[in-house]
């Protein structure tokens, strides 16, 4: 991802950004990790990009997994 801003605003650290949504399925215990539970986050969507390779490639791994997965579920 790209931190497009970082500042300080009433004691808190406020950092804005933008990634990929395949990069944040695990971002809130991460975040809780390092924050000691203290740190929280939002998301909005902006646009739609194309996502680099390394991360399409992963998404396609899982997603294939996922389907796998479901299909020896249903025999």
């Amino acid at each position: 991802g790209l931190i497009t801003s970082s500042e300080i605003q009433g004691g808190v650290s406020v950092l804005r950004a933008e990634v990929p949504l395949a990069t944040m399925f695990d971002y809130a215990n991460e975040l809780r990790s390092m924050t000691q539970g203290k740190g929280s986050f939002t998301m909005e969507f902006k646009a739609y990009k194309q996502v680099p390779k390394s991360i399409q490639e992963e998404v396609i791994i899982r997603r294939r997994e996922q389907k796998e997965e479901k299909m020896a579920m249903a025999k």
